[in-house]
């Protein structure tokens, strides 16, 4: 049996694994910051920061915007069974109780949110994603992978070389709330989004990446 272990690692330590195997190539704003280690081999991380926009804070829960955090970065370099849920569940239980977590499963990279299902968030509906994707010589691309290329405004790189644009798809969102359940309760008396555990269901996307010759990585 593999023996995992979710502690605090340095931001320094995060970012770099983010920067080499997550599917964005780029490192968010960071507040805390959590490895996965399996038999002692750092195989994992998670990041959690302020939402990308202060509007999200002030939507979800506008009596108290500082309690809320955006978990942001996920990375698994790992095929072994929970080793997503594992880190996800045990970072949480490291986190300041009375936060409110938000994140998303963004569906336009085949993501649904099965972690978050497994590690009973609740599910918070589907909000529509502001970037659109493009296709260009067959192939797809997304602003944040436009972005890693050098690509800083994809409306007019898209007119200059001839790519589509792609209807914009919708994110599932989901909540988590640290602490007690008394403190839980406290805090769903104010949020604003509408929460339950009707989870959507459908086909995931694993993005894979070679680690050495026999791992792989998953990045969310």
């Amino acid at each position: 049996m593999k023996k995992y272990l979710a502690k605090p690692i340095k931001y320094e330590t995060s970012s770099k694994m983010i920067l080499d195997y997550h599917y964005s190539h780029r490192t968010p704003q960071v507040i805390y910051s959590f490895g996965l280690y399996e038999d002692d081999l750092l195989v994992g991380c998670i990041t959690y920061g302020r939402p990308a926009t202060p509007q999200v804070a002030k939507s979800v829960y506008p009596d108290n915007t500082s309690i809320v955090y955006e978990l942001n970065r996920l990375v698994i370099l790992t095929n072994s069974p929970n080793a997503a849920s594992f880190l996800v569940g045990n970072s949480l239980k490291q986190m300041q109780d009375g936060l409110i977590i938000v994140s998303y499963a963004d569906r336009a990279f085949g993501h649904v949110g099965y972690i978050y299902q497994a590690t009973n968030f609740y599910y918070a509906g589907e909000v529509k994603a502001h970037d659109s994707e493009y296709i260009w010589n067959g192939k797809k691309y997304h602003p944040r992978v436009l972005n890693h290329m050098g690509i800083n405004n994809p409306v007019q790189w898209a007119t200059e070389v001839g790519a589509e644009k792609l209807p914009t798809i919708s994110k599932y969102r989901y909540i988590y709330i640290t602490g007690n359940q008394r403190q839980r309760n406290i805090i769903l008396n104010g949020i604003k989004w509408q929460l339950n555990k009707d989870y959507p269901k459908g086909n995931t996307t694993r993005h894979e990446t070679t680690i050495k010759e026999t791992q792989t990585g998953l990045g969310i």
